[in-house]
């Protein structure tokens, strides 16, 4: 069974409650039907429902079975507007205000996550990165010890030093660019408790670099050294070692040169890039030289999961980033 296979098969015993807050896109739709009738997770679609009932009498989808709702309409608006107020009343909001973005479904679908009603949201169909990551910073928050929002894709590769379908974690490839030592070391943790919460490994989290153990000095090696030491100070039941290069962190051999006595060297299955440049690259040149498949990127790094999607998205990706955030749930 491949990993999406096996996402999937985790996400139904878990019976998680997804919303999604682009309720009035096709594709949404469709990924609802299939979300529901392969019992992924229970859905609701927000927006207007007139417009959704549309949608779902073309497409097969019966509203009998999953939740709509029109967050302007809903019995919830005013309290979640309250809500909304009160979190962000000493950055300038204003009541009237936090009802105008309690009308977006993005923030609507947010609030929901944080009060409970639901336990993740997906989004970013026709959605900015930007505006649904605002959304969820905004309203659900950093996880505890967190200090940034990152992301991870999961590398699949066919064939790695004789096992088949090996699966790393790589982060961050897809939101902060020039992350500084505090900002590197949340993103080595939640890439660890993605590994952990996904794919069921335990994490062994290689802090990257082009020096491996001060084989070179520089400032940018500086960074990747004080990353890793506030990384193990915040999850010391995680194993991190760093800094390390590439091959030294998962090839047994050069790590036995490089790095010896190290119990994440050559064996390394998170690896934590220095920057978005470098990880960006990364994982475009694991995807594209090696055939390896990269599912992402996945949103980590907030009290509760709120995923984003590409724009260009399939139907069958709304499907499978709505599994795994039921597995981050």
């Amino acid at each position: 069974m491949d990993i999406i296979s096996e996402i999937r098969e985790k996400a139904k015993k878990r019976k998680k409650r997804v919303v999604l807050p682009e309720g009035e896109e096709e594709r949404m739709v469709k990924a609802a039907k299939i979300i529901m009738e392969d019992r992924i997770a229970e859905v609701t679609l927000l927006g207007d429902e007139k417009n959704i009932e549309k949608l779902a009498l073309e497409n097969g989808l019966d509203l009998n079975k999953i939740k709509v709702k029109s967050p302007e309409n809903s019995s919830e608006f005013e309290e979640y507007a309250q809500e909304y107020f009160k979190i962000r009343e000493k950055k300038g909001m204003t009541i009237e205000r936090a009802k105008e973005f309690m009308k977006n479904s993005l923030f609507f679908g947010a609030m929901m996550v944080r009060k409970g009603e639901v336990d993740c949201s997906v989004a970013g169909s026709i959605n900015t990165t930007g505006d649904v990551l605002r959304a969820a910073l905004h309203i659900i928050g950093l996880a505890p010890g967190i200090k940034a929002v990152s992301s991870s894709f999961l590398i699949v590769v066919p064939e790695f030093l004789g096992q088949k379908d090996k699966v790393f974690v790589f982060g961050d490839c897809a939101v902060i660019p020039d992350p500084d030592p505090e900002q590197l070391a949340s993103i080595a943790v939640s890439s660890a408790r993605t590994m952990k919460s996904l794919v069921g490994e335990e994490p062994k989290v290689a802090m990257l670099s082009f020096s491996t153990k001060g084989s070179a000095r520089h400032q940018l090696v500086d960074k990747v050294i004080q990353g890793t030491r506030i990384a193990k100070e915040m999850s010391p039941e995680i194993e991190i070692d760093g800094e390390l290069q590439f091959d030294a962190a998962v090839i047994p051999e050069v790590a036995r040169k490089k790095s010896p006595g190290s119990r994440v060297a050559g064996q390394a299955n998170v690896l934590i890039f220095p920057d978005l440049n470098s990880g960006n690259i990364g994982y475009k040149l694991a995807q594209r030289l090696s055939g390896a498949s990269a599912i992402g990127p996945i949103i980590q790094g907030l009290a509760k999961p709120a995923n984003d999607l590409s724009r260009g998205c399939s139907v069958d990706d709304i499907v499978n980033v709505t599994a795994v955030a039921s597995l981050l749930a």
